[in-house]
């Protein structure tokens, strides 16, 4: 996530509507984090930083990017279950981010960009 506060802004009759960068990501985190299949979101070294010193962040592995017309591009850096059909996953992510942000926000996303940036593998299969 930027580190300077982006707000994406919609006018309507009475005024303004800013909604923050990190509601929109944190609203795509908690979408990843409800497909079956993710173990959670992996953030860069900044992020894991952070949060080692006390500030907890739910959009961590979430990147938002202004595109054209006023959509979003968001890339998520996700963990998977060990078994899992990758492809199938990625794409219930995509579907995911994108149906709850655009709900939610009234935004118009563009693309989800999917990163697998590594596998959970539970205790069962380790033996």
């Amino acid at each position: 996530m930027a580190e300077n506060k982006e707000y994406y802004v919609q006018e309507v009759t009475d005024g303004s509507i800013q909604i923050s960068e990190d509601v929109v990501a944190s609203i795509a985190a908690m979408a990843v984090l409800e497909v079956e299949g993710v173990c959670g979101l992996s953030g860069n070294l900044g992020a894991e930083l952070a949060e080692m010193l006390g500030k907890k962040s739910l959009g961590k592995g979430i990147r938002i990017t202004p595109a054209e017309n006023d959509s979003l591009v968001i890339d998520c850096n996700i963990v998977v279950q060990f078994g899992q059909a990758i492809f199938d996953l990625a794409k219930s992510v995509q579907d995911a981010v994108k149906s709850s942000v655009e709900s939610v926000t009234g935004l118009t996303v563009n693309q989800v960009n999917v990163n697998i940036s590594g596998i959970a593998i539970t205790k069962d299969v380790k033996k």
